[in-house]
C-alpha cells in the first residue's frame, strides 16, 4: 500500500477543463442553435441528460470520439445520468460508480479508493472523451458531481483514447455546459452525522445578442462521519464562459477549483485478524486515526479550447490546460496483529506528506464524414501531448514502532510527534505524446466496422525514494476493432477485438516500477431499444488475457507499503446483462449483473478480492394517480470475497429515495441508505479494511428557475 498519495483523481479532477463544448445544451431552442452554428451533432440528436428523468442517454463518446448510440458502439456500457444523480444524491464520483454496473468500488480508506471491473484496477479515465494521463491507479479524495451532466463507463478495453488498453473499463467524466438560456437551481440539504450541502448553478447568455453564455457552479459540502472523529469539508468552484467569434467559430474558457480538507482521516484501516488468525469484530465506527491528523487537498485549472466548423460537414477541437495541484497531511497508520485475549500488540507509525505537481495538456482533433465506395462513412484524427512535474516528500515521525492501547480503547488521543525522523521523496517529470485516429465504415445497411489505431510514446525521468524511475516507450501501438450487425430495427450483434498496453505504477520490492501489461482484449454480444425505444438492453460475453498484471507479494522492507510482482498468463472471462431507461410508463429504470472468471496461468482461481457476481438495480417511478410525487430503490449485491486477512461474506445493500414536488419551482427529496443496516467491509483489497456507513439519511430542498 505505496504510502504516495499522487492521484489519479488530481489528473481527473483538474482536466475538467479538457474539453469540448459538443451539444449539451439544456433546451430545444438552444440545441437548434448548436445545430445551425456548428452543425456537429449530425443526426441532431441532443447527449445532454440534465433535462430529463431518463436513466438512458441517448449517445457516448467513450471509445472512439465518435458520436454514437449505445446500440452503434461495439462495447458494454452504462451510464448514469443527471436524473439518477439527483434521484439518489449521488455527490461525489464513488457515489456515482457504486450505482454504476459492472463496477467495484475498493474504499481502502477514507481518502483513498481504487475502481475495478472484470477484475481489474481501472487506470482509463476521461473528460469529456479527452483521456487524462495518470500517475497512479488509485484516487483519493471525494470528486465532486455538481459539474457534471452525466458519467459514461466503457467496459472493456479502451486504449485509442486513454492511452493505455486496460481491459477493465473507461470512465467518462462529462461536464455541464452554459445554456442558450437563462437557468438556476439552488440545493440545500441536511444528512445523518451533521452533514450539511448547499449546491448552486446558473447558467445563460452573458450579453443580449446570446453570442457570449456562461455556467457558474459552487458547492459548500460540510459535515461529520459514522466514524469516530472523522470529519470532511469540501468546496467546489466551476466557471466556464463560451462566446461565438463567429458563424463557425466557438471559443470557450474555463476554470474550476476544489478543495478537501479532511480531519482524523483512516491511513491504512483496521486489523482484520488476531494473532492466532481467527477475524476480529470491530464496531462500525471504530477508527485508528488521531486528533491532530489531516488531509488537505487543493486542485485547480485553466482550460482554453478553439472549436471551428470545417468544410463538408468537418469540425476540429483544439485544447490547452494547466494543473496544479497540492496536498499537505499529517497521518497516523496503525500496523501489527492484536492478541486475542488481550488486544495488544498494535504499533504507532505517523507521518507527514508534501506533495505538489504541475500538468499541461494539449490536445487535437478534427472528425467529420467522408465518402468511399458509393457510400458515407466518419473518420476521426487526433493528437495529444501531456507534461507533468511532480514532487512529493515524506517526514517520519519520532516513535514509530511505539506500541498502542487495545484499539477499543482508542481514541485518538496519541501526542503528535515531532516529523524529523527520516525524509524520503521523489521528483520526476513525466511526457507523453500520441497520435490517434478511428474511422467508421458504413459497409452496407445493417453492417458498421469501426477500427482505430493509437500510437503512444512515454518518457519519464526522476527519482522515487532514492530509486531511479526512468522509463521509455517508443511508439507504442494500440489497435482496435469492432463490428455491428443490426439483425433488425431492434436488435444488434457486435463484436470488438483491442490489445492491451497499461504501464503500470506498482513497484517491486526494489521500488522499481513493474514493466507494462501486455495482452488482447475480446467481447462480442447483443444489443437492443426495448420498449418502442423508450429503453436499452444488452448482453455482452468477454475474454481478456494478460501477461505481468501486478499481484501483492508483501510488504517493502522498512515500511508500510507493499510491494508487487508481476503475474503471466492471467485470463479473465464472463459476461454481462444490462438495461437502462424507461421500462414502463413513469418507471425509470439502470440495472446491471457481471459474473466474471479469473484465473492464473495454471488455471487456478486468482484475485479473489473481486466478487465473482456483481448486481446492481437503481429504479424511480412517477406515480400515475399523483404524478407530484416519484418514488424509487436501489440494490446492490455481490459475493463473497477476501484477500490475504480480510473477508467479507456476500451482502447487499437498499437504498431508498422519494421526491415530491410542491411546485414546478419548488421540490424535496429524501434518501434513505442502506436502509437495512447491513454491517459489511468496504474492500478486502489490503490486510486492512473499514467497515462502510450504517444507516443514514439525507433530505435535500431544491429551487430551479
Amino acid at each position: 500500500m505505496a504510502f504516495r498519495k499522487q492521484p489519479l483523481a488530481i489528473c481527473v479532477l483538474t482536466a475538467l477543463g479538457t474539453t469540448a463544448a459538443t451539444g449539451l445544451q439544456a433546451a430545444e431552442q438552444q440545441q437548434e442553435v448548436l445545430l445551425q452554428t456548428l452543425n456537429v451533432s449530425g443526426v441532431g440528436i441532443s447527449a445532454e441528460t440534465e433535462h430529463s428523468e431518463s436513466y438512458r442517454a441517448p449517445l457516448v463518446s467513450s471509445a472512439t470520439r465518435l458520436e454514437l448510440t449505445p446500440r452503434e458502439t461495439p462495447q458494454a456500457m452504462a451510464t448514469v445520468t443527471r436524473a439518477q444523480i439527483e434521484d439518489f444524491s449521488l455527490d461525489t464520483l464513488n457515489e456515482v460508480l457504486d450505482f454504476t454496473p459492472g463496477v467495484s468500488v475498493e474504499r481502502v480508506e477514507t481518502d483513498r479508493t481504487y475502481y475495478t471491473a472484470r477484475g481489474f484496477d481501472i487506470t482509463n479515465f476521461q473528460v469529456d472523451g479527452l483521456g487524462v494521463p495518470s500517475i497512479y491507479d488509485n484516487i483519493y479524495g471525494d470528486l465532486d458531481t455538481a459539474t457534471f451532466d452525466r458519467v459514461e463507463v466503457l467496459r472493456g478495453a479502451n486504449g485509442l483514447l486513454s492511452g493505455t488498453g486496460s481491459p477493465s473499463a473507461t470512465v467518462n467524466l462529462v461536464r455541464k455546459r452554459p445554456t442558450d438560456s437563462f437557468q438556476a437551481s439552488v440545493d440545500a440539504g441536511v444528512g445523518s452525522w451533521d452533514h450539511y450541502r448547499l449546491q448552486g448553478d446558473v447558467a445563460g447568455p452573458l450579453n443580449d445578442a446570446g453570442t457570449v453564455r456562461g455556467r457558474l457552479v459552487a458547492v459548500a459540502d460540510n459535515g461529520g462521519s459514522y466514524l469516530d472523529r472523522y470529519e470532511k469539508e469540501r468546496n467546489v468552484l466551476y466557471g466556464v464562459v463560451e462566446a461565438d467569434l463567429g458563424k463557425n467559430t466557438l471559443l470557450t474558457l474555463g476554470h474550476t477549483e476544489q478543495r478537501d480538507y479532511a480531519d482524523s482521516p483512516l491511513w491504512g484501516a483496521l486489523p482484520m485478524q488476531f494473532t492466532d488468525g481467527t477475524p476480529t469484530d470491530y464496531d462500525v465506527s471504530t477508527s485508528t486515526s488521531t486528533d491532530w491528523a489531516y488531509w488537505d487537498n487543493a486542485t485547480s485549472d485553466t482550460f482554453v479550447e478553439l472549436k471551428q466548423q470545417l468544410a463538408n460537414d468537418w469540425y476540429g477541437i483544439a485544447r490547452l490546460t494547466r494543473i496544479k495541484s497540492k496536498s499537505y497531511s499529517k497521518l497516523f497508520y496503525v500496523y501489527g496483529a492484536p492478541d486475542t485475549d488481550t488486544g495488544l500488540g498494535l504499533s504507532a507509525y505517523p507521518s507527514r506528506y508534501d506533495f505538489k505537481s504541475d500538468q499541461l495538456i494539449a490536445d487535437f482533433y478534427a472528425t467529420g464524414p467522408f465518402s468511399l465506395g458509393g457510400r458515407e462513412h466518419d473518420l476521426v484524427l487526433g493528437a495529444q501531448w501531456y507534461e507533468s512535474e511532480v514532487w512529493d516528500e515524506s517526514n517520519y515521525g519520532r516513535g514509530i514502532g511505539t506500541a498502542l492501547d487495545p484499539l477499543e480503547d482508542f481514541d485518538g488521543d496519541y501526542p503528535e510527534p515531532a516529523f524529523d525522523a527520516a525524509v524520503a521523496g521523489s521528483e520526476w517529470e513525466d511526457e507523453q505524446t500520441a497520435v490517434y485516429g478511428a474511422a467508421r465504415w458504413s459497409l452496407t445497411d445493417r453492417l458498421s466496422l469501426i477500427t482505430g489505431l493509437r500510437v503512444t510514446s512515454l518518457d519519464s525521468e526522476g527519482q522515487s525514494y532514492g530509486t531511479r524511475q526512468d522509463t521509455s516507450y517508443d511508439n507504442e501501438l494500440t489497435p482496435y476493432a469492432g463490428a455491428v450487425y443490426d439483425l433488425n430495427d431492434t436488435w444488434s450483434a457486435y463484436v470488438s477485438y483491442t490489445e492491451i498496453f497499461d504501464p503500470q505504477s506498482e513497484v517491486d520490492i526494489n521500488r522499481k516500477r513493474l514493466e507494462p501489461i501486455e495482452g488482447s482484449n475480446y467481447e462480442v454480444g447483443l444489443k437492443a431499444d426495448l420498449f418502442d425505444g423508450r429503453a436499452y438492453g444488452a448482453l455482452a460475453v468477454f475474454r481478456s488475457q494478460q501477461e505481468n498484471v501486478a499481484e501483492a507479494a508483501g510488504t517493502i522492507p522498512g515500511s508500510v507499503d507493499t510491494y508487487y510482482v508481476g503475474v503471466d498468463g492471467m485470463t479473465s472471462e464472463g459476461f454481462e446483462l444490462d438495461l437502462a431507461g424507461e421500462v414502463l410508463p413513469g418507471l425509470q429504470a439502470l440495472a446491471g449483473y457481471t459474473y466474471v472468471d479469473i484465473e492464473d496461468a495454471d488455471g487456478n482461481g486468482a484475485k479473489k478480492d473481486t466478487p465473482h457476481h456483481l448486481l446492481k438495480l437503481a429504479t424511480n417511478y412517477r406515480l400515475q394517480s399523483l404524478p407530484q410525487l416519484r418514488v424509487g430503490a436501489a440494490y446492490r449485491w455481490q459475493d463473497e470475497v477476501s484477500s490475504g486477512a480480510a473477508r467479507q461474506d456476500s451482502y447487499g445493500l437498499l437504498d431508498l429515495m422519494a421526491m415530491y414536488e410542491f411546485t414546478p419551482n419548488l421540490s424535496a427529496t429524501l434518501n434513505l441508505n442502506n436502509g437495512t443496516d447491513e454491517k459489511y467491509l468496504n474492500s478486502v483489497r489490503w490486510d486492512q479494511a473499514y467497515y462502510g456507513a450504517p444507516r443514514n439519511a439525507m433530505l435535500k430542498l431544491n429551487w430551479t428557475y
